[in-house]
């Protein structure tokens, strides 16, 4: 299995990195948050999981061997696969995944696409006694002002946008913030209004 990767940025998309590592250009499948977090030519080192299948093997990156470690955990759950777990780390931090299971908070995981009720109540009981606690930390995604601004603004001209659309769409997702900014909610709402226009 590979654990993590080190190399160059070779290329950023809507959803995945290619990192190049002793001449070859690995693609990892990533979160619009940890998309956010990378330029192409700067050099990156992401945890991984590899997923194999019959007929394919898929890398998945991540921002912190925390998100990893919630994305493989879940996946141990009943109807949980990795698009769906990814789709988990995507909409919400290690810590929320932790606490929304801890708490039996349904509600909360219906907020990712592809869980409704009754899948979030299966997720609880599955993992409650294995998730472990979070870790009393905020979550990755609550920055200052000027911090979200300057991050979802970089992680939109990463993903190939100019500067100027880039900061139209930071406008346009402004009213979203409210005092505990979550980056990548705010990136996925700068990508669609981008999207839109």
């Amino acid at each position: 299995m590979i654990a993590f990767v080190r190399g160059h940025v070779a290329a950023l998309t809507l959803n995945s990195a290619v990192v190049e590592v002793g001449g070859v250009g690995l693609e990892l499948m990533c979160t619009p948050g940890t998309l956010a977090q990378l330029r192409t030519g700067a050099t990156a080192t992401l945890p991984t999981s590899m997923i194999v299948r019959e007929d394919s093997l898929t890398l998945y990156g991540f921002a912190d061997e925390e998100e990893k470690t919630v994305f493989e955990l879940v996946q141990t759950a009943s109807g949980v696969g990795p698009k769906l777990a990814q789709a988990i780390v995507a909409v919400l931090s290690p810590d929320g995944v932790r606490n929304a299971i801890a708490s039996d908070d349904v509600r909360t995981l219906t907020k990712v696409p592809g869980i409704g009720q009754k899948g979030a109540q299966r997720i609880i009981l599955e993992l409650k006694d294995r998730i472990g606690v979070a870790s009393g930390t905020s979550a990755p995604g609550s920055v200052a002002d000027t911090a979200w601004r300057d991050q979802v603004h970089q992680g939109l001209v990463g993903l190939g946008y100019n500067a100027k659309d880039a900061d139209k769409a930071v406008e346009a997702v402004a009213g979203e913030a409210g005092a505990a900014p979550d980056v990548r909610a705010l990136l996925r709402a700068a990508l669609r209004s981008l999207s839109k226009a």
